[in-house]
């Protein structure tokens, strides 16, 4: 309504018994009652709908986000009346509405699916022995619907029939229809989703993605965009598929398709497709500086899209947090109640209060729960979650129960919070280190700079190709049970100067480091173009070197196992048959010097920049077994 305004568009709210005295009827400039508080007797109602719209002279109906927003019957009726819909095209709303037949389309247009059965037959026999082809565990989704009613993971053959019989069950009560189909669970996964567009001219581009794993009962309750600890190059890729799923169905106005990510091995696969603007788009206008309600609205009215792929901006960091009714201890048990006190966050340019609801009014028993969608914006992730945090703090409700305090611990879990801090911190040391290497060699060769070999210049000089490296840090999680996590880390030298470093885990996350050495332990480092102040303390203890780092508000402890370093110290370290030990530089060519055996390094007799000669002693290798 506030779009439709902006955009001097009259608009017609509805409304039950139940929303009488509601905010989005006292914003409306009209209001039409269209029946009793039971959904299915007023907003489920199509043709009290579509007769409140020719009553009233409307010339377009724009279905929101929930009830009729994803019905190909009502997109139908619409424009069978001579109404626009705000929304996709019936067709394309019917195949995606279906899980099974969106899959078979996702399929046929080469977009990624997990492992799973997606077919007609439903009986159990059958259906147990397609669980069985796909392995356990595994997902039954119901084939229509969404909201996670009617989803069960089923961890081996024991628990298979009581809970299909379960699905279908609920599947039959939410949807009307009790057709399910299988997919391999994904034990470790990221629910990553993909904003498109496309207009009734067949353009259809992406708006970037959203990370919406943190859910409770399989809603989501935080998003974020742009997904953090994503390299450009899975971002393109994710993209282009979400792209290909919409123009697969001959798709425009506003959809999101819902992927999700193995983090075990970095690949996606297509979820499904949500044929309506998202609760969660908001996040996305933020990145992208656009109003994407606008954009449905001039798309449903034959317009173009405003810009093409190339011209969509990426800028800063978004997080939403929805903030529900509910009794978190009682397992998140929605609430209702008045709200006798209500006083949100202010809103800026940088902080969003989505509400349907005002002090005094009543959040019904009848409908979804959420009071509120909080949306912050800040120059990168960490400056969004501190606003996120800090609003959340000042965020206040009373009257009934509601999730903040729950959101409140969420943002502050260190799994949230602080293990993207632990990777960025954790590339900062590896660049730091690097960075002390170069400085320690030149030291090491006789002339210093003056005669630095072309080898061991920053970058180190390849032919035809970047100088790469492998790094493996233990972050101390400083938890009870003093656990660890292992960040595995590959560095290229690029030819500026710069470290480019990716997480070899499916390289979900990358930055660009430049570090400038400011004498003993501190660095100035730019992290994507962002120069921050960095102190670091390095010290060998128990065979292993731990390294510090403090960053803007962050000190966080590695551990490294201490290995052959370039340099003087004598240091076993195992090799395999034929696995590189040294590297000799001669006419100008590298020369790899490899285990003639399986062993132990023992007695290096050389150091980085020193010249050796036909019979010198390089190492010595112990045989395992001696």
């Amino acid at each position: 309504m506030r779009t439709a305004r902006r955009l001097g568009i009259r608009t017609v709210g509805v409304y039950s018994d139940a929303d009488r005295e509601s905010l989005h009827v006292r914003s409306a400039d009209e209001a039409v009652r269209i029946g009793p508080p039971p959904a299915r007797e007023s907003y489920l109602k199509a043709s009290a709908i579509v007769e409140a719209a020719l009553r009233t002279g409307a010339q377009a109906i724009h279905p929101g986000y929930g009830f009729l927003s994803e019905s190909a019957d009502f997109a139908q009726l619409c424009q069978n009346e001579g109404l626009t819909f705000i929304g996709p095209p019936a067709s394309a709303i019917r195949d995606m509405g279906d899980k099974s037949a969106s899959k078979r389309i996702m399929n046929a247009a080469g977009v990624p699916l997990v492992p799973g059965y997606h077919g007609d037959e439903q009986g159990i026999d059958y259906l147990k022995e397609e669980a069985e082809k796909i392995g356990y565990p595994i997902l039954i989704k119901p084939t229509h619907g969404g909201g996670g009613k009617g989803m069960r993971i089923v961890q081996g053959p024991d628990e298979f029939v009581e809970s299909l019989l379960g699905a279908q069950r609920e599947a039959a009560a939410s949807f009307g229809k009790s057709t399910i189909l299988l997919e391999k669970y994904i034990t470790q996964p990221r629910h990553i989703e993909v904003q498109v567009f496309g207009d009734k001219h067949g353009n259809v581009i992406h708006l970037y993605e959203r990370d919406c794993s943190l859910q409770r009962r399989h809603q989501k309750i935080i998003e974020e965009a742009p997904a953090p600890n994503v390299v450009k190059e899975f971002r393109s890729h994710l993209g282009e598929a979400a792209v290909s799923a919409a123009k697969a169905v001959g798709y425009h106005n506003a959809g999101t398709v819902e992927f999700i990510m193995d983090t075990t091995s970095g690949k996606f696969y297509f979820m499904e497709m949500n044929t309506r603007l998202q609760v969660e788009h908001p996040v996305t206008e933020m990145i992208v500086g656009q109003d994407l309600v606008e954009w449905q609205i001039r798309v449903a009215n034959g317009e173009p899209l405003p810009l093409t792929q190339s011209e969509i901006p990426l800028k800063g960091h978004a997080f939403e947090a929805r903030i529900y009714a509910e009794t978190v201890p009682r397992g998140f048990l929605p609430a209702a109640g008045t709200l006798h006190h209500y006083h949100p966050v202010s809103v800026s340019p940088t902080v969003r209060v989505e509400t349907g609801v005002a002090e005094g009014d009543t959040v019904s028993m009848h409908y979804d729960p959420m009071i509120a969608k909080l949306v912050v914006w800040g120059e990168d992730r960490n400056a969004a979650l501190v606003k996120l945090k800090n609003c959340l703090l000042n965020f206040q409700v009373a009257g009934l129960p509601t999730n903040i305090n729950f959101l409140q611990r969420l943002a502050d879990h260190w799994a949230f919070a602080k293990a993207y801090a632990a990777k960025l911190s954790a590339a900062l040391v590896a660049a730091c280190i690097c960075d002390r290497e170069h400085i320690t060699s030149k030291e090491l060769i006789p002339g210093g700079d003056r005669l630095l070999s072309l080898w061991y210049t920053n970058p180190p000089f390849r032919m035809h190709h970047s100088a790469k490296r492998k790094m493996e840090l233990e972050w101390d999680k400083e938890l009870s049970d003093n656990s660890l996590e292992v960040f595995k880390l590959v560095i290229t030298y690029q030819s500026e100067g710069s470290y480019l470093i990716e997480t070899e885990e499916g390289h979900s996350c990358c930055w660009e480091i430049k570090v400038i050495h400011l004498g003993n332990n501190e660095f100035r480092v730019a992290v994507d173009g962002r120069h921050t102040l960095v102190t670091m303390a390095l010290y060998s203890k128990d065979s292993l070197r731990h390294m510090h780092i403090w960053h803007d508000e962050h000190h966080h402890h590695y551990r490294q196992t201490i290995r052959l370093e370039r340099g003087n110290d004598d240091i076993s370290q195992h090799k395999s048959s034929f696995e590189p030990v040294l590297v000799l530089e001669a006419m100008k060519m590298e020369h790899v010097v490899k285990s003639p055996r399986a062993g132990y390094v023992d007695g290096l007799q050389v150091a980085v920049g020193q010249q050796v000669y036909d019979t010198s002693v390089l190492f010595m290798i112990k045989i395992d077994d001696q």
